[in-house]
């Protein structure tokens, strides 16, 4: 015996189907692009940066092998950086973040801001400071000062990337992942407005990303 159709059904049926860019735009309100249609070029891929970090952090674990090094990670661009390394320093270590600010958009304000102080006392501790990257040095410097006032028996310094042609003021790393060219970098933690932090490789970012209006 033959029933009355269902219009929500019927109306299902015919409807077209909506994949999954459509349903992020409609909950989103934006479209959602590849982030890695913005790069201009690939500087070091996932594999690369892995092996240079196993590097290193073999590096600094025999540097520290008879002392305890206390990590400080300045904030948030570092954050890939430190997990990784620290899994490669096979040496007793402690751990602090720091948050400081520099930067909006693509170029350093030349204002420096502490955003998040330090958890324990470092007095007496063999700091190792975690950079993402070296650019114009104005950060770091800030930073550097302010640790050597609470007295710390030793303090040096590792930086993910280094770009001296950014450089403001005469400032080094002890320890070095990768150093860099000219170009506004992103990926492995390094952001513009806070996006392209999840890439798993370093890349520089195509110009009219960051020139145009957000």
């Amino acid at each position: 015996m033959g029933g009355i159709p269902d219009p929500t059904v019927e109306q299902k049926r015919h409807s077209p189907k909506r994949n999954d860019t459509q349903e992020r735009t409609q909950n989103t309100g934006m479209a959602t692009q590849p982030l890695h249609e913005d790069m201009e070029q690939v500087l070091f891929s996932a594999d690369q940066i892995q092996e240079r970090i196993t590097t290193l952090g073999a590096e600094i674990a025999r540097d520290y092998a008879e002392k305890e090094p206390h990590l400080i990670t300045i904030l948030k661009g570092s954050i890939p950086f430190i997990a990784d390394l620290m899994r490669a320093m096979d040496v007793p270590m402690t751990l602090d973040v720091l948050g400081v600010s520099s930067y909006a958009g693509t170029q350093s304000s030349g204002e420096v801001r502490l955003t998040k102080d330090l958890d324990d006392a470092i007095e007496g501790r063999h700091v190792v400071v975690i950079e993402d990257i070296i650019d114009t040095g104005l950060t770091l410097s800030y930073v550097l000062r302010n640790l050597r006032q609470r007295m710390p028996a030793s303090v040096k310094v590792v930086t993910f990337l280094d770009k001296p042609s950014g450089r403001g003021t005469q400032i080094e790393a002890d320890y070095v992942g990768f150093t860099i060219p000219g170009g506004f970098v992103v990926g492995y933690g390094l952001d513009w407005n806070q996006r392209y932090r999840n890439l798993p490789y370093v890349g520089i970012l195509k110009r009219e990303v960051y020139a145009g209006p957000f």
